[in-house]
């Protein structure tokens, strides 16, 4: 199925939610949890239109993951020790600085 039959498969299961929330509500009538599951319903939906308008329109696999490829690398973190000099005017979270007493 290609990405655009996917998202059609889903704003038509989208629509039938909606359906199915108007007659649930008409059954327990017009309450808080109603109003958050429709509220839920309608988030989906937008955030389904916010998909079909990022994912790139030839790729069916991987629709939705970054395009920059600056995302995708991988960033290597030696496990040398920091320069103490950065270090030098650093305080201690919640003790102050090396000089003074904790308050």
């Amino acid at each position: 199925m290609s990405l655009q039959d996917e998202l059609t498969a889903t704003r038509r299961r989208l629509d039938e939610l909606d359906r199915c929330l108007a007659s649930l509500e008409s059954h327990v009538g017009p309450s808080l949890d109603m109003r958050r599951v429709r509220s839920d319903a309608a988030h989906l939906r937008e955030d389904l239109a916010l998909l079909g308008e990022s994912a790139p329109a030839g790729r069916s696999g991987t629709a939705g993951r970054a395009a920059d490829p600056a995302v995708d690398t991988m960033i290597t973190v030696p496990d040398a020790p920091y320069d103490r000099s950065l270090w030098v005017d650093a305080e201690e979270e919640g003790l102050g600085a090396r000089d003074r007493r904790a308050p």
